[in-house]
């Protein structure tokens, strides 16, 4: 059984999507849409994609389409999601989930009338070094975790060249709901309590509103504290598009990653050196393999084999509800309950 895909946004991360399922022996991207519609068409022609759509509304419509996956921008995920759901599909939604309680709330709602599967894609759960850690943390190696410090920042790249949308996003929702999910499920608590702060001004000087890095500190439900760094204006002419760092301090021990520079190779020119990309999403002859493929190509295998994706609807909502704390904080100057 091949589940049929349509694939909804095909920014970036929406073209991993496509690459991703159509990698898996058990899906088909049958139909893939963006409202750029000559993106589409494109896509569809050199991906060898059968349909494609410039109006979501014409995607979910598609009696042949399965499941969907959900790449727009961060503040555009609730209405593509209802639709998909009302409209009786498999969904998996990009993270975050969505940007206020109340849009997280609609996507729930409508998803607990409907017995299909659903996922948000924290891709990290997936990663090879976080697994160990986790692994590690189960088999009490370290004692009760304690403290965390997780840093996952962006090159200044990112918000100006990669995402025209970063004005109506922030770096706390693009990689902080990736930091935060991964200290949640390190921990095996949610977070009760935050305090942050955030500084301006590398960004708004080029036009783009948004917030240069937020520093927060969250307190979980068991006594642990996580320090979270999320910043996005990194040197572009730096190893790796991004820095991502943890620190794991337990009763007994404690756990380093060193997520950030793709697995050590490098090659260097009289001209420049270059750091590809050998485990987040690398090419190997021809294909796209990598762990942030795997969180996606799981789902598919989650709907073949009836089973739960590892990342719920109410994973998303409980990272959400800690954004928007994070944020909150930063903004009025002081702790904030989650």
């Amino acid at each position: 059984m091949a589940v049929r895909f349509g694939v909804i946004g095909l920014g970036n991360w929406g073209a991993m999507h496509v690459a991703a399922l159509g990698g898996h022996a058990r899906a088909e991207v049958l139909a893939v849409c963006d409202a750029n519609g000559d993106r589409a068409r494109e896509t569809a022609r050199g991906e060898g994609v059968p349909k494609h759509y410039d109006r979501v509304e014409d995607l979910v419509a598609d009696v042949d389409v399965d499941a969907v996956s959900i790449a727009t921008p961060d503040f555009a995920h609730t209405d593509v999601a209802v639709a998909a759901i009302e409209a009786g599909k498999h969904v998996l939604i990009e993270k975050p989930l969505a940007t206020t309680l109340a849009d997280c709330e609609k996507i729930i709602e409508a998803a607990a009338r409907s017995d299909r599967k659903f996922m948000v894609d924290f891709h990290n759960r997936w990663s090879p070094m976080f697994i160990q850690a986790r692994q590690a943390i189960d088999d009490g190696q370290v004692g009760e975790p304690r403290l965390v410090n997780i840093r996952l920042n962006d090159q200044i790249s990112v918000p100006t060249d990669l995402l025209p949308w970063a004005g109506r996003s922030t770096v706390t929702w693009f990689v902080g709901s990736h930091a935060v999910d991964t200290v949640r499920w390190l921990f095996g608590q949610e977070v009760e309590r935050v305090y942050a702060v955030k500084r301006s001004g590398v960004l708004s000087s080029t036009g783009i509103d948004t917030a240069d890095f937020y520093e927060s500190t969250l307190e979980l439900a068991g006594g642990g504290v996580a320090v979270v760094e999320n910043c996005w204006i990194l040197p572009n002419s730096g190893p790796s598009l991004f820095d991502l760092q943890c620190e794991l301090i337990g009763t007994k021990g404690a756990i380093y990653i060193d997520a950030s520079h793709h697995g050590a190779l490098a090659t260097y020119t009289d001209q420049k050196g270059t750091y590809p990309d050998l485990f987040v999403c690398p090419r190997v002859r021809g294909q796209v393999q990598g762990f942030a493929l795997e969180s996606i190509r799981s789902f598919v295998d989650c709907i073949v084999e009836d089973r739960q994706p590892m990342c719920t609807l109410e994973d998303g909502l409980a990272v959400s509800k800690v954004i928007l704390a994070m944020e909150r904080s930063a903004d009025e100057g002081r702790p904030v309950e989650v």
